[in-house]
């Protein structure tokens, strides 16, 4: 083939190329364009919403003028957060959004215990002096109150990389769960026009919790600690005001001192784990009297005989069981989670020397959390107590499958399963 032919072939498939490219570009500047004209409305939208409505409200809970326009006169939305329906945009549904539902055993990764542990108790003991004040003022143990520490900021080293300002200002405009967010930036404005801190200061997670305790902002305001003595609750950059400020937490949500959080136990098959609950409580001597022992050999602590105790299995019978004090329940105040709870209380006794859990967490099929709300629909249509119908298996959920279980003549294990999820949905009521 001549060089001259292949030179015109080659120059028109470069125009051909160039021309599809022309085409292209109009559409992709027309979508981008649109929305950027979104965004831009949007914007509009949340200056006049920051001016209208945040700054009376603000200004009844004395923030000043100058504090408000110093810090939010060029504030702009923060797009790249989670849980966001713009204005004039549809929610997505639940089923969208949802992941699958994970076994509890895989909340306590073996390998993460044993590093925080040995981290933590390096800072015991480098933090001895202040933990021993911590504990005279609070009374809450130690170990607990860094066993806190590292599981929200692992010790502080996980830095937070928002602006917990623009994420409340963001998350109270166009977040799925405004109602909780916009008391919490009226609550960092107080901040910045008591505390005196700097917006760039207030530094927090996607969801706006602040510093080394991952506090929010009215839990700041009530709780936080200036435990040095410098002028200021820092908790994002002072160990002892994010000690003392977890410490103050627990100790104003009702830690007993002299009761600790609780223990794994063996539970008699003969016992039935629809026990299991905050509602079930009974005194430590009707729970020896029904064959429970401590799974690691030891003896009882010291609790009084009289003392009502709680069962807690997050797992079902396809996990270890826990009996817990109240205290269990004050550790769920600073994370509404079991799991949370029963972390933070293993992780303080690993510090102290104590092994890993006894009992194993047995591996059960992945679900989708659609299809547990829809067997929490199923059993609360058959008269169950599912507690809230969320699609997460809390204790109330955990329990109505051990009744419905036993009803139908079953082994009860009280926890979900493919197969039992299932049959409780296709059963009649």
């Amino acid at each position: 083939m001549p060089v001259s032919v292949r030179l015109i072939r080659f120059s028109v498939a470069v125009l051909v190329a160039l021309l599809a490219c022309a085409i292209a570009k109009p559409g992709i500047s027309s979508a981008q364009g649109q929305r950027s004209g979104t965004h831009l409305a949007t914007e509009a939208q949340f200056q006049d919403w920051l001016r209208q409505t945040v700054w009376p409200d603000a200004h009844k809970q004395g923030v000043s003028r100058e504090t408000f326009e110093r810090n939010l006169s060029a504030m702009r939305l923060d797009w790249d957060l989670p849980e966001l329906q713009p204005p004039g945009r549809t929610a997505p549904s639940d089923d969208q959004r949802q992941a699958e539902f994970q076994h509890p055993g895989r909340y306590f990764a073996e390998a993460q215990l044993a590093s925080l542990a040995k981290r933590g108790g390096e800072l015991l003991r480098q933090w001895n002096a202040v933990l021993d004040d911590i504990e005279r003022r609070y009374g809450v143990p130690r170990e607990i109150v860094v066993a806190i520490w590292g599981r929200e900021s692992h010790f502080g080293r996980v830095a937070a990389r928002h602006q917990a300002l623009r994420v409340l200002a963001t998350q109270a405009f166009m977040g799925r769960r405004r109602a909780l967010y916009y008391p919490e930036l009226l609550a960092a404005l107080v901040i910045l026009e008591e505390d005196h801190f700097s917006g760039e200061t207030l530094l927090s997670s996607w969801a706006g919790a602040m510093g080394q305790p991952q506090l929010l902002p009215s839990k700041f305001l009530r709780y936080a600690v200036d435990a040095d003595a410098d002028g200021r609750r820092d908790v994002w950059h002072s160990v002892p005001d994010s000690l003392a400020s977890i410490a103050n937490y627990l100790r104003e949500h009702g830690w007993k001192p002299d009761s600790r959080w609780g223990l794994e136990v063996s539970l008699p098959q003969a016992v039935s784990c629809t026990l299991e609950g905050p509602r079930r409580g009974r005194s430590v001597q009707e729970w020896l009297r029904l064959g429970l022992t401590p799974s690691s050999g030891d003896a009882w602590p010291a609790w009084n005989g009289n003392t009502t105790a709680f069962l807690v299995m997050p797992a079902g019978r396809l996990g270890p069981s826990f009996l817990v004090s109240e205290n269990f329940y004050v550790l769920k105040q600073y994370n509404e989670s079991d799991l949370y709870a029963l972390f933070i209380g293993h992780l303080a006794d690993r510090m102290s020397g104590a092994s890993a859990f006894a009992g194993q967490w047995r591996p059960t099929d992945a679900m989708k959390r659609s299809d547990l709300q829809a067997m929490q629909e199923r059993l609360k249509g058959h008269g169950y107590d599912v507690g809230k119908v969320d699609g997460l298996v809390g204790f109330a959920t955990r329990t109505a499958i051990g009744q419905w279980q036993a009803k139908s003549r079953l082994d009860q294990t009280c926890f979900p399963e493919t197969a039992l999820i299932q049959a409780i949905r296709g059963a009649n009521p």
